[in-house]
């Protein structure tokens, strides 16, 4: 196996995780979940959004760069970059409205008792 594919075991729950921070983000900005989570080269708009998400991974879930580089199939310093650009976006007040809300609405889905579905 090629070092260039590699890729680290990632909890389903954590996958769950993301996925939501990539879809809040989605419908917040136009992006397309789908482009977000794609490979390769991204258009502007969806690399920034996969930052916003990954950066709304890092802060509303508690994770480590390198715990969101593994979920999102970057490593930690790529992860590092993109965190940093939207903490400097952060300084705009739309931006930073924008992050408080989707924080918020993490923290009111998980922080509600969860419910075990009868099977």
């Amino acid at each position: 196996m090629s070092p260039h594919n590699y890729r680290a075991p990632v909890a389903e729950e954590d996958r769950t995780k993301a996925g939501l921070a990539v879809h809040l983000v989605a419908a917040r900005t136009g992006a397309r979940p789908e482009r977000i989570t794609s490979r390769g080269r991204l258009d502007p708009l969806s690399a920034r959004a996969r930052w916003l998400a990954m950066y709304l991974s890092h802060i509303a879930f508690g994770w480590t760069l390198e715990r969101v580089g593994h979920v999102f199939g970057m490593n930690r310093t790529t992860v590092s970059a993109a965190c940093r650009w939207v903490e400097d976006e952060r300084d705009g007040r739309a931006v930073d409205e924008l992050l408080d809300q989707l924080e918020a609405c993490i923290s009111g889905l998980y922080g509600a008792p969860t419910w075990e579905m009868p099977r």
